[in-house]
């Protein structure tokens, strides 16, 4: 059994849903909604409670200003908020991609309100060798997309992503609903850059009271995700761990992926 709530923050009303009972789990994306997690949450759910959110104006979380930047330190913002919400003064943490970013800033600018942080393929490119071109490429796809429309600037961003000639397979089936181009449009207008460019705090990060895993796809080694993942978790002085599948190993293997997490979390 699902149950959805919302919470009103600063210039924004938050979705999130919670499943399950036990100990706190948060599990997020960005700008992946709730919807996304959905199937790797309730695995979860036999184990944890887990919660799950719309980040801020993306699906059924509304926002007062559109053209509000969408930064991790922001977002991270919004999950103490949501924990608040919950009466909790701490939980673990899981966050995928963007997701991942939004955990990075949470320990860093909440570390009481996180025990373990499982970063999965956070995609701090410019801790790459090449920070200068990886900025370029950012600022490609945001041109692109103002120029030529969200299907030219998605096909730029999974081809610097890696996929190249697994696109196809990788491209979503069927047209696009509204609210998935309602939520690329703030993807590339209003997170893509802040996001992309963000440079997290490793001192922090290792002198702080959580503890810090860096997660890659099993399957992710052709991906720049992969590239950034074990340049973060060197410079963590930590060992990147193993997951299920590639960068959305929750969405193709939910029950394997769900599995790893709790011999991670409960061997803490």
């Amino acid at each position: 059994m699902t149950a959805t709530h919302t919470v009103d923050v600063d210039g924004a009303r938050l979705h999130y849903e919670v499943r399950g009972s036990g100990p706190l789990v948060l599990v997020m994306g960005s700008p992946m909604d709730a919807g996304a997690f959905a199937p790797v949450a309730e695995a979860l759910a036999r184990w944890y409670t887990v919660v799950t959110h719309d980040p801020r104006g993306i699906s059924h979380s509304t926002i007062d200003d559109p053209a509000q930047e969408s930064t991790p330190e922001l977002r991270a913002d919004d999950v103490a908020a949501i924990l608040d919400a919950l009466n909790a003064p701490s939980a673990d943490v899981f966050g995928s991609s963007g997701g991942a970013l939004t955990g990075l800033a949470l320990a860093t600018h909440h570390p009481d309100r996180v025990r373990t942080l499982i970063a999965h393929e956070p995609p701090t490119v410019l801790l790459l060798p090449d920070p200068a071109e990886q900025r370029a490429r950012v600022e490609e796809i945001i041109a692109t997309f103002h120029q030529e429309g969200q299907g030219a600037a998605w096909m730029k961003f999974m081809i610097n992503a890696g996929y190249g000639a697994e696109l196809d397979q990788h491209a979503p089936q069927g047209e696009p609903s509204e609210q998935d181009i309602r939520n690329g449009e703030r993807f590339f207008a209003h997170e893509l850059r802040a996001s992309a460019l963000y440079q997290p705090d490793v001192a922090t990060l290792r002198s702080g009271s959580a503890r810090v895993v860096i997660g890659v796809g099993a399957e992710s080694r052709h991906l720049i995700t992969y590239r950034t993942s074990l340049a973060l978790a060197a410079l963590l002085q930590t060992q990147p761990m193993d997951f299920p599948g590639d960068h959305g190993g929750f969405i193709g293997e939910p029950d394997k992926f769900a599995a790893v997490m709790h011999d991670m979390l409960a061997g803490e």
